[in-house]
C-alpha cells in the first residue's frame, strides 16, 4: 500500500468515525478528536500490515552468521501490538456513543476483528 492509498483509507475511516460520533456533545467532540484520528491511522496501518503478512507470511527466515531460524515476521509483531491498542481506543470511543448508535459501531468493530483473524 502506498502513502496515497493509506491516506485515502485514513480519511475514509475518519469520516466513518465522525459519522458515528455526530450526536456527541460539542465539548466531548474536542476531546475525542485525537482518539478518532489515532483510530483511523491504526485502522489503515493494520490493513497495511495485513497485506504484508498476506504477501510474506507471518514468519520469516532469520539469518545471523551461520545460524538460520524461523521467527515471527516483524509486521506480525507490530500487528499484534497495534490491534490491542486499536481495540482499546475503539472501546474508549464506543463508551461515548449514545446507546442507539452503539450497536452499529460494535458490529462494525467485530466485523473488522473477524476479518483480521480470518
Amino acid at each position: 500500500m502506498d502513502k496515497i492509498q493509506k491516506d485515502k483509507l485514513i480519511k475514509a475511516e475518519l469520516r466513518k468515525l465522525n459519522k458515528f460520533f455526530k450526536n456527541i456533545q460539542e465539548d466531548k467532540q474536542k476531546i475525542i478528536k485525537g482518539l478518532k484520528e489515532q483510530a483511523a491511522f491504526m485502522y489503515a496501518t493494520l490493513i497495511e500490515l495485513q497485506e504484508i503478512m498476506n504477501n510474506e507470511g507471518p514468519v520469516e527466515m532469520f539469518e545471523q552468521g551461520k545460524q538460520k531460524m524461523l521467527r515471527e515476521h516483524p509486521a506480525s509483531k507490530v500487528y499484534n501490538s497495534m490491534i490491542k491498542n486499536y481495540s482499546s481506543v475503539i472501546k474508549q470511543l464506543l463508551e461515548l456513543i449514545p446507546a442507539e448508535d452503539k450497536k452499529t459501531a460494535e458490529d462494525e468493530l467485530m466485523a473488522f476483528v473477524k476479518k483480521a483473524k480470518g
